[in-house]
């Protein structure tokens, strides 16, 4: 029998790829109507024909039908992918919106697009609001993270929808406004970079077993879901156990080793590190990250390297299995840290420049559910960030995260050298060791740097005990008088 369709709606998803499909289906799970719409209009009548038992979807087969069916202000959410497309979709929807409506973007955008869009649409009275949604398929149909940015009067008005469709820790919704406009999307762009940093890390200390001791992949699994009880606890540490676990049904190897080992990106890595460099904002771990991705897929250079002298293997006797993994899971540890907290500084670095005030407390609190990099540690890092004496110290001098370090020291070091003398490459957990003895470094060789620069450039120097920029006539007599 047929059933007809209600006439009013309290949201809209345009949209229906998998990620707007679940999320569509989330609401109406939690009781909102949902009026739902896509290029093809045959998406929505599927997507309604499988999914309207689970709550109230409104079928549009275009803007027009979706604008009418929402009360004013109307609240509408975009899921369709970055760039050009989004504006496309804009130029058509905004024209009917009316002044007070709201448009949630919860695609991957680049933050500035967020930006500029938020610009336009305030002029016309409509309200924009660049929301991260993290979480993959599953999170947006059980719970994502939502990292809203945009005006407090836009959120106001979607955060009913936001929270209750968003993961809950502790009895709370992982979800909140993180700041005014980009800084949502920029704020989801650096999850992306610390999700990268935290993939790679743990592909590594999987390849260092594997390459090293000749661990197979099922033992290399119940490893990581050891670790998956104590402080390394995290989604992705759990999911990889169960994918080092798991057979291929076709050839009954290990499904690890039937996977190219050739890894694809989507930009916001890449953005990550690119905003980074334009903040001058140190993110060796993310970067390296990023990069190891690029190499993994360019077939050409590898296929050339095979022809490169093979590093030796250094001579017996090699580290017990045991005694291994506890090095490299300290390594992975002290890694993590400084990968997260290299996110957490260039997400600093942009309020600065942006003039956001992000609240790295609930930021680090939404992360803990529903998002890709929800991990363990980020209880520490939501206490250490909410203390207010700390809040302006680096996060990595946080007694937890110090006492980890200093833990770490010796195996951090002792795997890296193992690392090397076998030829296994750890780009992203050397960078971590890297940037942490920088840290830590009572002087560095920019000195040198910096002699250079004026030596071929006239750049200039400045001295330690005196105030002023410095050259040196390095071409004369090498007298040296104000730059």
């Amino acid at each position: 029998m047929h059933h007809p369709q209600p006439s009013s709606a309290d949201v809209a998803v345009i949209g229906l790829g998998v990620m707007g499909s679940n999320l569509a289906r989330n609401l109406a799970r939690n009781g909102f109507a949902t009026a739902v719409h896509n290029r093809s209009p045959h998406k929505a009548q599927e997507l309604l024909s499988t999914y309207g038992a689970e709550g109230t979807l409104i079928a549009c087969e275009d803007l027009t039908a979706v604008v009418a069916v929402l009360p004013r202000p109307r609240r509408i959410v975009l899921m369709v992918p970055a760039g050009d497309p989004t504006d496309a979709l804009l130029n058509e929807l905004v024209p009917l919106l009316s002044p007070g409506d709201i448009v949630v973007d919860g695609g991957n955008a680049h933050f500035t697009d967020t930006q500029r869009r938020e610009s336009a649409l305030t002029h016309r009275g409509i309200h924009f609001v660049g929301a991260g949604i993290s979480g993959g398929e599953e999170g947006a149909l059980h719970g994502p993270a939502i990292m809203a940015g945009g005006s407090e009067t836009a959120y106001v008005s979607v955060r009913p929808l936001l929270e209750k469709i968003a993961a809950k820790v502790d009895g709370r919704p992982c979800c909140a406004r993180v700041g005014p406009g980009g800084a949502g999307h920029f704020v989801k762009m650096v999850h992306n970079g610390i999700e990268y940093a935290d993939m790679q890390l743990i592909a590594e200390t999987y390849d260092l077993h594997r390459r090293v001791l000749d661990v197979p992949p099922q033992r290399i699994g119940e490893i990581f879901a050891q670790w998956n009880h104590g402080p390394l606890n995290s989604y992705l540490v759990e999911i990889t156990a169960e994918v080092l676990s798991h057979t291929d049904l076709a050839t009954g190897h290990a499904f690890v080793d039937v996977v190219r080992d050739s890894a694809g990106m989507k930009g916001t890595g890449g953005w990550t590190v690119q905003t980074a460099l334009d903040l001058a904002c140190p993110v060796p771990t993310i970067a390296e990250s990023v990069l190891a991705r690029s190499l993994s897929a360019t077939s050409g250079l590898r296929e050339a390297g095979a022809l490169l002298p093979q590093s030796p293997r250094p001579a017996p006797p090699l580290p017990t299995t045991d005694d291994f993994s506890e090095d490299t899971r300290l390594a992975l540890h002290a890694s993590k840290l400084v990968a997260y907290a290299q996110g957490f500084d260039l997400i600093t670095a942009a309020a600065t420049a942006y003039g956001w005030d992000v609240d790295l407390a609930t930021l680090a609190r939404i992360w803990r559910g529903g998002c890709i990099i929800r991990a363990g540690l980020l209880d520490d890092m939501t206490n250490a960030y909410a203390a207010p004496a700390r809040s302006r110290l680096p996060l990595l001098t946080a007694t937890p995260f110090r006492e980890a370090l200093a833990e770490a020291q010796l195996p951090w070091r002792r795997i890296i050298g193992i690392a090397a003398a076998h030829g296994v490459p750890i780009p992203a957990m050397s960078a971590s060791l890297a940037y942490y003895d920088s840290l830590r470094a009572d002087r560095l060789p920019a000195a040198l740097l910096q002699a250079q620069r004026d030596y071929f450039g006239a750049h200039g120097y400045q001295r330690v005990d005196r105030p002023g920029v410095f050259h040196t006539d390095w071409s004369g007599a090498r007298t040296e008088g104000a730059a």
